[in-house]
This record gives C-alpha cells, sequence and structure tokens, in this order.
C-alpha cells in the first residue's frame, strides 16, 4: 500500500512539471492575441503552460476545444472534442480488439497547424492516438 501511494504521489508530481496553470496575466501578449484572433468567441478560456508552450482551453458553441501556441504566438495545433461515434472505424476496430474491457471515456480531433489530422481516444489512464484514417500511432499514459 505504502509503495501504491509513492507512486501516485510521484505521478502527481510529474504531471505537475509537464502542465502548469497560468493566471492570463502570466500569458505572453503576442499569445493572447493570437488567441483572440482565431477565436474571439471562446468562452471559459484557461491557460496552461505545457513544455515551453502555452495551451488554451476553451469553449465555442458549446464545444470543449483547447489550441497550443508557442511563445511567439504561432499555432501548433488545435484539438476539438468530438462524439466517441465519429472517430474512424478503424479506431474503432483497434480499441474493441486491443482494450474491450476499457470503454472510450471522450474522443477528439487534433489538427496540426500543417493540416495533419489525427485522433484521440481517451481511455481511464491513457490516451490512444489514431491517424486521420484511423491507424494507430502511439499510446500515451
Amino acid at each position: 500500500m505504502k509503495k501504491l501511494i509513492f507512486l501516485l504521489a510521484i505521478a502527481a508530481v510529474s504531471l505537475q512539471a509537464n502542465a502548469q496553470k497560468l493566471a492570463d496575466k502570466d500569458v505572453p501578449s503576442t499569445v493572447k492575441t493570437s488567441f483572440t484572433k482565431l477565436f474571439p468567441k471562446a468562452t471559459e478560456v484557461k491557460w496552461k503552460k505545457e513544455d515551453g508552450n502555452f495551451e488554451a482551453g476553451f469553449d465555442l458553441n458549446k464545444i470543449e476545444q483547447s489550441v497550443l501556441f508557442d511563445a511567439n504566438g504561432k499555432m501548433l495545433e488545435s484539438e476539438v472534442e468530438i462524439d466517441v461515434k465519429k472517430l474512424p472505424e478503424a479506431a474503432h476496430t483497434y480499441m474493441k480488439k486491443n482494450y474491450p474491457n476499457n470503454p472510450i471515456k471522450e474522443a477528439a480531433k487534433i489538427t496540426a497547424a500543417n493540416g495533419t489530422v489525427t485522433y484521440e481516444a481517451e481511455l481511464k489512464g491513457k490516451d490512444v492516438i489514431f491517424d486521420a484514417k484511423g491507424n494507430f500511432i502511439k499510446e500515451t499514459k
């Protein structure tokens, strides 16, 4: 039991180190300006700093979204929550085969700045990433 508590504490600390919540005043003006130009009607904006970049999580038309910027305000990627049913069929097939007892909690469509689309299936404790056709790319924790 002590080992489990210790491991959970280490995991919590490492997650905190990778993504830090930020007050609006701590976000560079170039990043906020870029965000406002791209998403002028966004509501409930919350900022995080992640690996030197700035992520804004927000609602737009009652849909959860996020966008990642570098420190100069260049958009790196955007993520939009989607219905799990909208994942590509190949992704569903992969999930049923490899995670039969771990249902998908949420799904998202991720678009990189260059237009490359990937999909994310969120499970308990991990995310599974697929390409635009639903082919498995990687698993992250």
